[in-house]
């Protein structure tokens, strides 16, 4: 292995993993999905389909469908993860170039930073509620930051205190969190019974709480939240439907990622969400409201003892779930700008810090901004980049690559200086027709400003950026028989 390797392009952490250490089998891969899926983000992801008005079913089929969309991208590219043992930022490099590869890499560490940030707001809000609980002045803290940060002096403080245990984790190594991912294995399925049949009994039964209406009056009504909604369902994965690599390289066949991924991903989804939506809705029978954050509602249950119970468990799964989750993937992809000076433990950190001024409080303060600014704006980044890998793995490469060149710069994937151009414009060209919409969402350009075709197609923006950036690429790229 030449210096040039060592130093640039290779480290252990992005070394492909050999044969013999490829040891995760299709139950392996279902237990993963089953146990990302069962977080408060995808509670909270129901939830705020019935804060936006549809009814238990239409929800449930959105959340089934989208997961069913990107449950294609999500196997398509774990394929190289199995084949070749490598990670996300070096099967990039085949399409992008090795030096063009940080490009998708930092997008989608980004996007992890944000997860980052809304996990760390959640757990810490988990804290605020249980502090406030038992002293309740600790609500009632002066203001210290302006208005427009949106941010009380109570959450703050344990949002802090809960990103400074995170931080501690990162610091301790990723095997510390192993045992937490045991507890959350065990308790947060049977707890997110427990609230089932809390709703169920409070809401008295099935039957009301299923009964609540659509609160659309026209189909035109119904279709305007409808796409945007399973474009949002779509994006809530699209992140691991890049960086799914990082985890099919410990494959021990294609089955076992494809059978393990369609038995996790799906059903673990649609189950846990539909636990939000009964809940959710039981929550206007039994207080007159519709409460989609779970951290709220938990605060309003009578007994002390109920709510630290619940809060420390909150905090505790989210802990694990964040580490796994939206540390492991962004470390690997910092260390990819320069392997030889950003290891895990500075990846972690550089995640940690950009989680904070992303302002994950003002992502979740709504279900608008929830589905609208985030989910729907980072899947408009992120379409293109999984369209361009998927048409050069498949359609230009036909699922050849050579292994040894992703590591060199005297390969055939150094293109021109380390850049396929090619990919850089079809990945522009796949973000141009969102941006329109986007500047309309965030309320920075008037709706009026451009045709309402081209403002509507943010609804679709995965999609959008997926077709016109796969059609891009696979129009320009020479094809490779034996490459």
């Amino acid at each position: 292995m030449n210096e040039e390797k060592n130093t640039s392009l290779y480290s252990e952490d992005l070394a492909a993993i050999p044969q013999e250490k490829r040891t995760w089998n299709t139950w392996n891969y279902a237990a993963l999905w089953i146990s990302m899926s069962l977080c408060i983000p995808t509670y909270m992801l129901a939830s705020s389909l019935i804060q936006g008005g549809m009814n238990w079913w239409q929800a449930i089929l959105t959340i089934f469908l989208g997961n069913s969309v990107v449950l294609i991208p999500m196997i398509l590219n774990g394929h190289a993860g199995a084949k070749y043992g490598i990670p996300f930022p070096v099967f990039a490099r085949a399409s992008f170039g090795v030096r063009g590869a940080n490009i998708p890499a930092m997008l989608r560490a980004i996007v992890a930073c944000g997860w980052f940030g809304i996990q760390t707001w959640i757990g810490g809000f988990a804290l605020f509620q249980m502090i406030k609980v038992w002293f309740p002045a600790f609500g009632m803290l002066p203001q210290i930051f302006p208005d427009s940060f949106g941010l009380q002096t109570g959450p703050a403080i344990t949002f802090i205190l809960f990103w400074l245990l995170n931080m501690f984790v990162v610091y301790l190594g990723v095997d510390s969190i192993k045992k937490l991912l045991v507890f959350k294995a065990f308790f947060l399925p049977v707890a997110a019974l427990a609230l089932l049949f809390w709703a169920i009994n409070a809401g008295h039964g099935l039957g009301p709480i299923l009964s609540q209406p659509s609160k659309f009056t026209t189909n035109a009504e119904f279709w305007n939240f409808f796409f945007p909604g399973l474009t949002g369902m779509v994006g809530f994965w699209a992140t691991l439907s890049l960086n799914i690599p990082d985890f099919t390289r410990y494959a021990k066949s294609q089955k076992a990622q494809i059978a393990g991924q369609a038995i996790g991903l799906p059903t673990s989804m649609t189950f846990f969400s539909f636990i939000g939506v009964v809940v959710t809705s039981a929550t206007f029978i039994i207080y007159g409201e519709t409460i989609w954050d779970p951290l709220v509602l938990a605060g309003k249950f009578e007994s002390k003892l109920l709510v630290s119970i619940a809060m420390i468990s909150v905090t505790i799964s989210t802990l694990a779930t964040n580490i796994a989750a939206n540390i492991i993937s962004p470390a690997n992809d910092f260390a990819n700008l320069s392997p030889s000076k950003i290891n895990f433990r500075l990846g972690g950190y550089i995640t940690g810090v950009i989680g904070i001024l992303i302002f994950p409080w003002k992502l979740i303060a709504d279900p608008s901004g929830y589905i609208f600014t985030w989910l729907i704006a980072y899947s408009s980044l992120l379409g293109p980049v999984g369209g361009i890998m998927i048409a050069d793995y498949y359609f230009v490469r036909r699922k050849n690559l050579v292994a040894a060149d992703l590591y060199s710069h005297s390969g055939i994937y150094k293109y021109k200086n380390g850049f396929n151009y090619i990919a850089i414009l079809a990945l522009l060209l796949g973000i141009v027709p969102n941006i329109p919409g986007f500047l309309i969402a965030i309320k920075v350009m008037p709706a009026d400003a451009v045709p309402e075709i081209i403002g509507h197609l943010y609804n679709y923006a995965w999609f959008v950026g997926f077709v016109v950036s796969f059609a891009v690429y696979l129009l320009f790229s020479p094809k490779y028989e034996n490459v």
